[in-house]
């Protein structure tokens, strides 16, 4: 196989607010059930629908030191099978990133005085906000991402948080306290210990983060980045899968995931399904593009190269075939 899959989806911490204590509970269910939820996500093609239903993404990045970054995850959600991705930036990094590719709309806006009332008919059409790919960590770029989320939370959209987004987190958390709609926060190893701070180290992970989900409230979902990606929820840490990919560790493999992971969040909500759906899928689907570019070229391979096997992997695992 090309990818080594958990044998069960193990939910091994159970968060319980009576008398403050935290105790442990054990559930599982087969990856095969997972597997069979993710590939039901994706809406099936019909002549019947029109533009713009499958998901509208929108990736808020960009910097001019880093203009791959928002690239990646947008044209990794047109890839996965968004119908619209708009990629909100900087002025001086929206001409390069639109010479990128002329499928993604490249809007401006972010460095502009207004930059609240430029994006604010834009952020009404999207289902799913991605901030923090490249966007820098400046301060005036801090005030800008949470005007941002104090957009998004009026408008109650969905969010998932990566990258430089994951620093401003970690500065206020309290920005995203009790948000009424799903928040995915995706960190790596070390953003991680960044978030959830290190004091207390000799709690386990899934204790560290109990103490900021119960700050930040129970639609915050953190997806773990590493050897085997992991998610934690209010309700406890699920593992997801471990092995596949390849030891080859090119830059943009987390903007890919973000992007692939906010269509797949998309999909999730309109059919009622818990985000951990969308993270497996997202987390498969990452994975396997790693396998089957580094199975083609080796060391040298590249984002770009993972991104043009979304085709064949997604085609092999989400999507569904008619009878």
């Amino acid at each position: 196989m090309n990818i080594i899959l958990l044998l069960i989806f193990q939910i091994h911490c159970f968060f319980a607010r009576t008398k403050g204590c935290f105790t442990m509970s054990e559930s599982q269910e087969t990856v095969s059930t997972l597997s069979n939820m993710a590939r039901n996500l994706a809406p099936k093609l019909s002549d019947e629908k029109h533009k713009g239903q499958a998901g509208r993404i929108g990736v808020f990045g960009g910097s001019v030191e880093f203009t791959g970054a928002p690239y990646f995850s947008s044209i990794a959600a047109l890839r996965v099978g968004a119908d619209l991705s708009y990629v909100f930036t900087i002025k001086d990094a929206a001409t390069v990133i639109k010479s990128y590719s002329p499928e993604l709309m490249v809007l401006p806006y972010l460095d502009d005085t207004n930059v609240i009332e430029k994006i604010t008919p834009w952020v009404d059409r999207l289902h799913v906000a991605l901030l923090g790919p490249g966007m820098g960590r400046a301060q005036h770029t801090k005030e800008v991402f949470e005007k941002i989320i104090t957009l998004c939370r009026s408008k109650k959209k969905p969010l998932l948080i990566d990258a430089d987004g994951l620093f401003f987190i970690a500065q206020n958390p309290d920005i995203i306290k009790d948000y009424p709609a799903p928040v995915i926060l995706t960190p790596n190893k070390m953003e991680f210990i960044r978030i959830v701070g290190e004091e207390n180290s000799d709690l386990s992970k899934a204790e560290k983060a109990k103490h900021f989900l119960e700050r930040t409230g129970s639609n915050i979902t953190i997806f773990c980045k590493d050897a085997v990606d992991e998610v934690i929820t209010s309700h406890g840490s699920i593992k997801l899968l471990s092995g596949g990919g390849s030891g080859r560790r090119c830059g943009g493999q987390g903007d890919m995931l973000g992007g692939a992971m906010s269509v797949f969040l998309t999909w999730a909500l309109e059919k009622n399904v818990e985000p951990i759906v969308a993270c497996y899928a997202a987390s498969k689907l990452t994975r396997d593009c790693n396998y089957e570019a580094f199975k083609k070229h080796g060391r040298s391979m590249v984002v770009t190269d993972m991104i043009q096997e979304i085709h064949k992997v997604f085609d092999e695992n989400f999507e569904q075939k008619s009878c």
